[in-house]
């Protein structure tokens, strides 16, 4: 048994003290687990937009000082009291969203929320007591998501951690916890197109282009990347695109231009931006009588979805998703097989990777649209 287990652990961990200012590495205390509570050692973490638009604290009212972080591989190093399917040594993947196994989504299969452990940005404590894990001499330090990742030792609820296999590098896999999912699970889980069909992309960033991989292991014939930036349409073409459209290069709407490319619509369509405008070309460009169009972008608070109602009665299908559809626990472990077996690539999405404590780099990389994940190793 470790001579942590039920101690105060002190480690090194990149708290973010105030909105947007660079993060500084401090020596924190990260207590002993409570009751269906787990603390691991985090080997390496992965910056995702995540992380960065709640850094800059966009939207909403700040929580600081905070540790941010959802992405990331670790090992068990101890377990609280009713937690009996991990065990110290474990690898796992902290996961942002839940899977409590008890509620009516759990025990659903057609759902992957969860009524217990549904994420939650504005919480800075555990569910268990109210209270943080981490502190600087007294200080509460707040939780993120509750994962923590950018800290050597995190505490974080047995329902958000997936048990992987051991052999699986974790400085790969790790991409898994957030974003490289949500794009792969909205294509395969959600709009599953089939060998030999049309999907078209909105989107091509980290999450559109896991989309894109998407399509691209379900054997889609044509991959349409659709991007106002067209700066990205070549590394898209790694992830299987081999078509791209940038709709400020036409005059009508680029559902329009589409239809008439595809003979009517594309089969499926994969939304990852967030944009109203985007989503709804998105919808409009499938084709009728079997066109599923899948919603993946969080769009602004005020947004409204428009479009005729005969688009629908047309059997045009309109789907969301939430991380893919994959229940965190039952099925990244699967999806880790996936990329075991060489099914799924992931090298390709890691384009930096920095030590610990250069981890404001990562932000800069990303801020500078010069990354799609930045990995960032713990051990140095």
């Amino acid at each position: 048994m470790s001579s942590t287990v039920g101690q105060v652990i002190k480690c090194k961990a990149a708290v973010a003290w105030e909105a947007g200012k660079p993060l500084v590495i401090e020596e924190v205390e990260v207590a002993p687990p409570q009751a269906n509570e787990v603390r691991l050692r985090i080997l390496f973490t992965s910056l995702c937009h995540t992380d960065v638009y709640f850094w800059e604290a966009k939207g909403q009212a700040p929580l600081f000082p905070r540790i941010f972080g959802h992405e990331a591989g670790g090992i068990v190093e101890s377990v609280g009291e009713g937690v009996t399917n991990l065990k110290p040594g474990d690898h796992v993947l902290p996961i942002f969203t839940g899977e409590c196994g008890d509620c009516r989504h759990c025990q659903s299969e057609e759902s992957n929320l969860c009524d217990l452990l549904r994420i939650n940005t504005d919480r800075g404590v555990m569910l268990n007591d109210g209270k943080t894990r981490f502190s600087i001499n007294g200080q509460p330090i707040y939780h993120f998501v509750g994962t923590s990742t950018f800290s050597e030792y995190t505490v974080i609820h047995v329902g958000c951690l997936a048990k992987i296999n051991p052999a699986a590098p974790l400085d790969k896999v790790c991409v898994l916890s957030c974003g490289i999912s949500t794009g792969l699970g909205a294509t395969l889980n959600v709009a599953k197109p089939t060998k030999g069909s049309s999907v078209a992309i909105f989107g091509l960033g980290a999450v559109g282009l896991a989309a894109a991989e998407g399509a691209r292991i379900a054997g889609a014939s044509r991959i349409i990347g659709v991007d106002l930036n067209p700066a990205r349409f070549e590394e898209a073409r790694k992830f299987g695109c081999n078509e791209f459209l940038n709709p400020r290069d036409y005059k009508r709407p680029v559902q329009e231009v589409i239809a008439e490319m595809t003979d009517g619509g594309v089969d499926r369509s994969v939304e990852c931006t967030g944009s109203i405008h985007a989503m709804i070309s998105a919808f409009e460009c499938v084709h009728d009588g079997w066109g599923v169009a899948v919603l993946v972008g969080v769009p602004s608070r005020d947004d409204a979805f428009k479009t005729h109602p005969m688009k629908l009665l047309n059997e045009r299908t309109l789907k969301g998703t939430f991380f893919g559809n994959y229940k965190p626990r039952s099925d990244i472990p699967g999806v880790v097989e996936k990329y075991m077996n060489q099914e799924l690539e992931l090298e390709k999405f890691i384009t930096h990777t920095v030590p610990f404590s250069e981890i404001n780099k990562a932000f800069d990389y990303m801020l500078k649209g010069e990354s799609i994940r930045c990995i960032i190793r713990m051990d140095v």
